[in-house]
């Protein structure tokens, strides 16, 4: 079975990309959802590489390929393991590992929110309005946000996403800082309505994170996209 090490490792991992992007919604924790073609073409490639690989391969080889095998085979550990545990979505760690940095965006003015409370905006958005808008068009208004929970080590706690422009690897955090209502335990989803908390000088970092002002806090599912766009 040593000269099926190196295929045997290709079927593994073809079998973990396509499980996680043909067969489900998983490939939405690491990816856009406009890469899964690229997914399963990739997964069905190495899948193919692999049965051709190991129908062409001669049946004798030499010792000296031995070592070679034995670490095709300790690598298929976790080839494994993705195939059968592929790992969560980022959750409270990773947004707690940024440094509270911010994209150079500039005070201005917003679109109009729609009509209608609760208004529904991305965790981004309400902090994009809330810190940078002068057009204040958060007043008055009853919003909805989901997200995770992410705490501080003084109790201060926030909805949060991970905003995903390509892949799980170039994730930024979008927060706010959620007062009145009691925190769920960390990495619980829950949606949030309440009413924006005005918070230090528009546009300067006293004015991060946001403040919501609850009024509900409800627990929900994780959503099968964890991310949002920026």
């Amino acid at each position: 079975m040593r000269r099926y090490g190196g295929p045997f490792l290709l079927l593994l991992i073809g079998a973990a990309v396509l499980r996680v992007s043909l067969f489900g919604d998983l490939y939405l924790r690491y990816v856009q959802a406009g890469l899964r073609p690229y997914l399963i073409v990739s997964g069905a490639a190495l899948v193919l590489l692999a049965l051709t690989t190991a129908a062409l391969r001669p049946a004798h080889t030499h010792s000296h390929t031995h070592g070679g095998s034995r670490l095709a085979w300790l690598l298929t550990l976790p080839a494994l393991a993705l195939l059968l545990f592929p790992p969560p979505a980022l959750g409270s760690y990773s947004a707690e590992r940024e440094a509270a940095r911010r994209a150079a965006q500039g005070v201005g003015t917003f679109p109009a929110l729609p009509d209608g409370d609760p208004v529904t905006l991305t965790v981004a958005e309400y902090g994009s309005r809330a810190v940078y808008d002068s057009g204040r068009s958060l007043k008055g208004r009853t919003v909805r946000l989901t997200g995770f929970v992410t705490r501080d080590d003084d109790g201060t706690w926030y909805v949060t996403r991970l905003v995903v422009s390509c892949c799980a690897a170039d994730a930024t955090t979008a927060k706010a800082e959620i007062r009145n209502a009691t925190a769920p335990p960390t990495d619980t989803w829950v949606t949030v309505t309440g009413t924006w908390h005005p918070k230090g000088t528009l546009g300067s970092p006293t004015a991060w994170p946001p403040v919501l002002d609850a009024r509900t806090v409800t627990k929900v599912p994780e959503p099968t996209n964890p991310y949002e766009k920026p």
